[in-house]
């Protein structure tokens, strides 16, 4: 693929759809919505207003490191405080469907829906890749940025219309754009991470407890694994929990599922055999996180299982 014509196809392609009007994107932190991000600029300029989303279901220090990349790249970028919209729009749900519709309805609805309106831009600028949309049309799992393809007219629903830059384009091709664009290499070749973020590592309900809790085994998990080249590894907090032993006490605990994979694109992926010495040290510190007393290994690959587990 020529990366470099698509580049130059792509700003001139959002520049005839937006015209003269305004833009907002949305930006994550991740390869996707940072390519759209960086194309949005260089097609729109002044006329893009970008914001980061602090939705309360990032990994620690998520916002201000964001924030921080794209300004050291002169490329400003709005925190907008919506945390408790968030978990207030989460509080009780524990069906992974009900979860991702809950995230895309207090995403798309709510609070772009109140930017929207306040900053009058008509078009919303998303990091939608061909493998969002595959997946959620065939029914295996709706991720959360699906909208027309679902029969929701993002313009007659929320008031705007959602452009996505990168649809053709699956994670491989995207990173090659990364490159191309020259964005930093820890964002061009940063593991993904879900667009509803740690609302996806928690099987059951999402509440501001359980959220520290995969946040700090996050940390761990990424710290530790950051060096086997692996395609994705995360950790997953369970609905279940084990009986085990904390200073000599019987306790109810919780339990922590470690998952590292190799792929080259999502569609399929196999688990990496990481070494023992690395499980039993991902296992000491995950274990030592208050309230957690078993951290499992994921063997499965893709398909049977998917790569997240919400």
């Amino acid at each position: 693929m020529d990366y470099e014509a698509w580049v130059e196809n792509k700003i001139a392609e959002l520049r005839r759809q937006v015209g003269e009007s305004t833009a907002l994107n949305a930006l994550s932190g991740g390869v996707d919505s940072s390519v759209v991000t960086v194309l949005g600029h260089r097609a729109l300029g002044d006329r893009l207003k970008t914001v980061f989303i602090d939705n309360a279901l990032m990994r620690e220090g998520e916002p201000q490191r964001v924030v921080s990349l794209f300004d050291q790249m002169q490329i400003p970028v709005e925190c907008v405080d919506a945390k408790k919209t968030f978990l207030d729009a989460l509080a009780g749900l524990t069906d992974p469907e009900e979860k991702r519709c809950a995230i895309t309805e207090t995403f798309y609805k709510t609070v772009f829906g109140d930017l929207v309106r306040n900053s009058g831009a008509k078009f919303l600028l998303h990091g939608t890749i061909l493998t969002d949309i595959e997946e959620t049309v065939a029914g295996i799992k709706r991720q959360h940025n699906i909208l027309a393809q679902m029969g929701i007219d993002p313009q007659e629903a929320y008031g705007y219309h959602v452009l996505e830059p990168l649809a053709d384009l699956r994670k491989d091709g995207v990173r090659g754009v990364a490159r191309i664009l020259g964005l930093p290499a820890e964002l061009s070749e940063r593991i993904p991470f879900p667009g509803p973020a740690l609302a996806t590592r928690i099987v059951g309900e999402v509440t501001p407890e359980r959220l520290a809790t995969v946040r700090t085994a996050t940390a761990i998990v990424e710290e530790e694994l950051a060096d086997t080249g692996a395609f994705q590894y995360m950790a997953v907090l369970l609905a279940d929990k084990a009986t085990g032993i904390r200073d000599g006490q019987r306790e109810f605990g919780e339990i922590v599922v470690v998952r590292c994979i190799d792929s080259i694109d999502a569609r399929e992926a196999t688990p990496v055999e990481l070494p023992w010495d690395v499980l039993h040290r991902l296992c000491k510190r995950v274990t030592s996180i208050p309230g957690v007393n078993r951290c499992l290994y994921d063997l499965t690959p893709k398909p049977p299982a998917t790569i997240e587990y919400v």
